[in-house]
């Protein structure tokens, strides 16, 4: 077993294909296929099944794959800390972000790190807060952005930006085509809407929850729909009303047929936050990288909108 053979397994796991793997590699896909047939005749597993739609990792495969994506992160790191005494911004970074902030920010971090950091490579993940929480401890990722975290001791954690979290309803406007101006809602109002919802591992939900047993609540929860686009999507279609904040709303594209009312009495706040693994001594990659998602999420209308308000 080679440092080659796992990074070539890790690429088609990750791509869940081999033709998509040996594109992004730059290998063929038949050296490809017999790099990873050798690893699995060492070890005597299958770590790969095929299916119609690519490939499935077996459980041996998945085993194998939490291996080495960690042994493949600490190669990176020790690569980037040769470099580090140069300030320079080598090796490679993985940075985890959540699906409403991949929309918004993946492309700007492309750009940006093709002009300030032609050396590095950048690897972009998208997951729910507890999935890149879990990344980020076990070295799987980098840098990730994660809404309303709770305290990790492995973990350091920095709020970049607040959002009052609103209930998202169809857009119905007037006769001269403008929609009406409309009043926040009371916390206590939300029962009487029907609620489409992330399931319960998604950071809203359960902040949502917690603020309506704590008033006494019982939320109608009509659908559970684990994506924020499919959430919107659903929310246009006429079946319900979502509770999001207004960022989300503007980076699904379809911003003009919503309308989205700040939740009051309580106010529920959505934070999100830059987390990095506590026990990693930062590399000059690590620092560029920080500051530069720090600053693209501070460019968001979002955040000059929240900076915007009274108080």
């Amino acid at each position: 077993m080679d440092i080659k053979q796992l990074e070539y397994f890790v690429a088609v796991a990750e791509h869940r294909s081999f033709s998509r793997a040996s594109v992004v590699l730059g290998i063929a896909q038949s050296a490809l296929s017999r790099q990873v047939r050798a690893l699995e005749v060492e070890l005597r597993e299958v770590l790969l099944t095929r299916t119609g739609r690519g490939v499935e990792l077996t459980e041996p495969g998945e085993r194998l794959f939490a291996h080495s994506a960690v042994i493949l992160q600490q190669l990176e790191q020790a690569r980037a800390e040769m470099s580090a005494m140069r300030d320079e911004p080598v090796g490679q970074i993985t940075i985890g972000l959540p699906p409403s902030m991949g929309r918004q920010l993946t492309v700007p971090l492309i750009d940006a790190f093709r002009r300030q950091m032609p050396k590095a490579r950048l690897a972009i993940v998208e997951g729910l807060t507890t999935h890149i929480t879990e990344w980020l401890t076990s070295g799987r990722v980098d840098l990730g952005l994660l809404y309303n975290p709770e305290p990790q001791a492995g973990l350091e954690i920095t709020p970049v930006l607040s959002e009052t979290l609103c209930l998202v309803e169809p857009a119905v406007r007037g006769a001269d085509g403008k929609a009406p101006a409309r009043a926040a809602v009371p916390l206590a109002d939300l029962p009487g809407h029907p609620l489409i919802l992330p399931q319960r591992a998604h950071v809203i939900r359960r902040q949502l929850e917690a603020q309506a047993t704590f008033a006494g609540l019982r939320l109608n929860i009509a659908w559970e729909v684990s994506s924020v686009a499919a959430i919107i999507d659903v929310v246009c279609a006429g079946y319900g009303s979502a509770v999001l904040t207004a960022g989300a709303v503007r980076a699904s594209g379809r911003a003009g047929e919503l309308s989205f009312r700040p939740l009051c009495n309580p106010a529920l706040q959505s934070v999100l936050c830059l987390a990095v693994p506590a026990n990693k001594r930062p590399t000059a990659l690590t620092r560029h990288a920080t500051g530069l998602v720090r600053s693209l999420v501070e460019a968001l209308p979002q955040a000059e909108a929240a900076a915007s308000l009274p108080g």
